[in-house]
């Protein structure tokens, strides 16, 4: 028997915002667990992504504010330049530490704090990409108990990041892009 979903995260990078474009129409308006997007974002280049994915889905999607409470039903959206950070609380913090594999916002810091936090109850999808970033992250949330998952590699625009991922961690599920909206509508 599959554990409720508390939290779904998804990180990615290079490609990522295509995979998302294409899942967020089809995920169900009624989830009951937030989505919260991490992707690797230049500094101001791209302050429109909240309004791009909102036009893509009926659910709400905003941009991270500093000590925010986490709702079900919202699409998050980690600000370019920050850490993102799941509190014990189930709020968000935002961090300006280094960059971790020469990005911030990390995938690494979301998924290792949000695996602190949600534990069994946390599903993190590590999408297209050209770095290693979210792979130990992928290592903390198995160590809470949580569920790895990677975008087949075969369907990456960029097959490192996943392939990464594939190799050095014990990963529960391997979806092409076309199955994702019903794994996650599956989770509610």
């Amino acid at each position: 028997m599959r554990k409720k979903c508390k939290a779904l995260i998804f990180g990615g990078s290079a490609g990522s915002l295509e995979v998302l474009l294409k899942v967020l129409p089809d995920v169900n308006v009624n989830i009951t667990f937030p989505i919260i997007i991490v992707v690797h974002r230049k500094h101001g280049a791209d302050s429109l992504l909240p309004i791009l994915l909102s036009t893509r889905t009926k659910l709400n999607v905003k941009e991270v504010d500093e000590k925010e409470k986490i709702v079900a039903g919202n699409v998050y959206i980690a600000p370019s330049d920050y850490h993102l950070l799941v509190e014990q609380d189930e709020t968000f913090s935002l961090d300006y530490s280094e960059k971790i594999n020469y990005s911030r916002p990390a995938i690494d810091a979301t998924f290792q704090t949000a695996a602190e936090v949600y534990k069994t109850n946390l599903v993190c999808i590590l999408l297209s990409g050209s770095n290693s970033d979210g792979v130990n992250g992928l290592k903390s949330v198995k160590a809470w108990g949580g569920r790895a998952v990677i975008q087949d590699p075969e369907t990456a625009q960029v097959a490192y990041m996943p392939e990464q991922a594939r190799l050095n961690v014990m990963i529960d599920e391997v979806l092409p892009i076309a199955d994702m909206a019903e794994f996650i509508n599956l989770m509610s």
